[in-house]
C-alpha cells in the first residue's frame, strides 16, 4: 500500500493537533488562542477601558475568560467597507462537575456527582481515561473581585465504568442511560482516615486542584488547601490525544473537533493575513455556549460581536450612523462542523445533497432557516472557494429529519448582516471522540484566507 505524505508533516497540522490537545474546556481554547495572538503582535483590550484604535492594529477582547473577539482594524473605517467576520464557537459537550461533587459508596470508592453539558452521546464516555480542566475561583481584594486561574489536571484522574454485560443482556439491544445514576465517574479508593483528611480540606476534588495550583502558580501560602477555593468551573475530558487514522491518514481524531477545528482554521487564517494591508476590518469571533444555545453574555445570542462592531465605529468616525452603515457592508462566515456522510447510515442523510469526509467544505442550508445561508451568501462562498482553488459541497437534512441550528442565524438576531453557514464534515459529532479529514480543514484555512485578504 502506498501512503500519502505524512500529514503530520504539514505544520498546520501539527499546530492543530497541539491546539486540540491543550484545550481540553472553553478557558483553555480561549488561553491557547490569546497566546498565539500575543505571539503575532495583538494586543488585549478591556471593555471597560476607552478603545484608541488606529489602521492595522491588531487587537483581542475576552469575554468571560472562555469567548474571545480578535480584529485586524482595516486601512479605511468600517463604514466604508464594513467588517469580515469568522465566527466558532470554544465550548464542546462534556460534563461539568457539581459543587460538593463527591459521592462516597463501599470500600471508600469516591464518586463525582456530575451535570451533562450539550448534547453529548453518552455511552461513547465509558471505560475512558478522563481528566478535569477549568477555571477555580479564589478571594481577591474585594468581594467584586474575584481572582481566576485556569488549571488542567491532564492526568487520567477519573472513568467511568460501564455495567458488565452479565447485569444486562439486552445492552446491545438499547440501554438507555441516566446521566445521574449511570455517568457517575470513579476518582478512587480511599481510607476513611483520607477521606476524613479530604473532607477537613473542602473535598477530594478541591484538595486536588487546590495541589495543583501550588504547582502551578507562585505565591499562593503554604498552607493554601481547597477550603480557599471559593468557587469553580469544572469540565471532564478524555485524556487521549489527538491523532491520525485511516489506511493512507487521511483522517484525524480527537475530542472537542466540533468546533475547534473550525476556531483553529479561522485563528490560522487570521494570522496568516494579518501582515496583508486590507481596506476592510478583519475579525475572529469565537463565542462560547453555543452548545447549550448561546443565550448568555458571551454567546452568539448576546450583543457583544455588535458591540465591538459599534466600538470599532465610533473609534474611527462620530458618525452616529457608522455602526449601521458598517453592518450592511459585512458579511459573515459562520464557521461550525457539518454532519458528513456515513457508509452505515445511508438511510439518514439527504439523496442529494450529502458531504464526504474529504469533498472538501460544506455549505449548510436549511428551508426553515435554522442556517443563516441564503443563495446570496452561499453564491460568496462558492466564489471564495472557486479563487481558493478549493472544491466545495452541500449539507441540507433529509427532508423527515430535523435540524439544529448554530452561530450563524442565531448571531441574525443581534447584528443585521448577511451571511453563510459552513464547515467541514465530520463523524460522530458530539462523541467523546470525533473524526475529521485532513484535507477538508487544510481547504477550509485556503478559503478564509481568501475571505480575509
Amino acid at each position: 500500500m502506498t501512503r500519502i505524505e505524512e500529514p503530520l508533516e504539514n505544520p498546520m497540522v501539527e499546530r492543530l493537533f497541539r491546539y486540540l490537545n491543550t484545550s481540553t474546556c472553553n478557558f483553555l481554547a480561549v488561553d491557547t488562542v490569546r497566546d498565539v495572538l500575543d505571539n503575532n503582535g495583538f494586543r488585549e483590550l478591556r471593555e471597560e477601558d476607552y478603545w484608541d484604535i488606529k489602521p492595522g492594529d491588531r487587537c483581542y477582547v475576552t469575554k468571560n475568560g472562555s469567548a474571545i473577539f480578535a480584529f485586524v482594524a482595516g486601512m479605511k473605517p468600517v463604514s466604508e467597507t464594513g467588517v469580515r467576520v469568522i465566527s466558532a464557537h470554544t465550548d464542546s459537550p462534556c460534563f461539568k462537575i457539581k459543587p460538593n461533587c463527591e459521592i462516597y459508596g463501599d470500600g471508600g470508592v469516591v464518586s463525582l456527582n456530575v451535570e451533562k453539558y450539550g448534547g453529548g452521546i453518552l455511552y461513547t464516555w465509558f471505560d475512558r481515561p478522563l481528566s478535569i480542566s477549568g477555571r477555580v475561583m479564589l478571594a481577591g481584594t474585594d468581594p467584586m473581585h474575584p481572582v481566576e486561574f485556569h488549571i488542567d489536571l491532564a492526568e487520567p484522574i477519573a472513568t467511568i465504568p460501564h455495567l458488565a454485560i452479565h447485569f444486562n443482556r439486552a445492552v446491545n439491544e438499547g440501554n438507555p442511560l441516566s446521566v445521574q445514576k449511570d455517568m457517575k465517574p470513579v476518582v478512587g479508593y480511599y481510607s476513611p482516615e483520607e477521606i476524613e483528611e479530604f473532607r477537613a480540606k473542602g473535598g477530594v476534588i478541591r484538595s486536588i486542584i487546590a495541589d495543583e495550583l501550588r504547582d502551578m502558580y507562585d505565591g499562593l501560602p503554604e498552607d493554601f488547601d481547597g477550603n480557599d477555593i471559593i468557587d469553580y468551573e469544572l469540565c471532564l475530558y478524555p485524556l487521549e490525544e489527538a491523532e491520525l487514522v485511516g489506511a493512507n491518514l487521511e483522517y484525524f481524531q480527537s475530542a472537542r473537533i466540533d468546533d475547534l477545528s473550525m476556531a483553529f482554521a479561522g485563528l490560522e487564517a487570521l494570522v496568516a493575513e494579518c501582515d496583508s494591508d486590507c481596506e476592510a476590518t478583519r475579525i475572529l469571533a469565537l463565542f462560547d455556549n453555543e452548545e447549550t444555545g448561546s443565550g448568555t453574555k458571551q454567546g452568539a445570542a448576546s450583543p457583544v460581536l455588535r458591540h465591538l462592531v459599534e466600538r470599532l465605529a465610533l473609534a474611527q468616525t462620530q458618525n452616529p450612523q457608522a455602526a449601521y452603515m458598517a453592518l450592511a457592508r459585512s458579511f459573515m462566515i459562520s464557521a461550525d462542523d457539518a454532519h458528513g456522510w456515513h457508509p452505515n447510515y445511508n438511510e439518514k442523510y439527504d439523496p442529494t445533497n450529502h458531504p464526504v469526509l474529504g469533498g472538501g467544505p460544506v455549505v449548510k442550508i436549511n428551508a426553515n432557516c435554522k442556517y443563516m445561508t441564503d443563495a446570496k451568501g452561499a453564491a460568496v462562498f462558492h466564489t471564495l472557494c472557486e479563487e481558493a482553488g478549493v472544491q466545495m459541497q452541500y449539507f441540507v437534512n433529509h427532508a423527515d429529519v430535523a435540524g439544529g441550528s448554530t452561530l450563524g442565524n442565531i448571531s441574525s438576531s443581534q447584528l443585521d448582516i448577511e451571511g453563510v453557514d459552513v464547515g467541514c464534515a465530520i463523524w460522530a459529532m458530539h462523541s467523546a471522540r470525533e473524526t475529521a479529514a485532513v484535507s477538508d480543514h487544510l481547504d477550509m484555512i485556503k478559503v478564509f484566507r481568501q475571505f480575509l485578504k
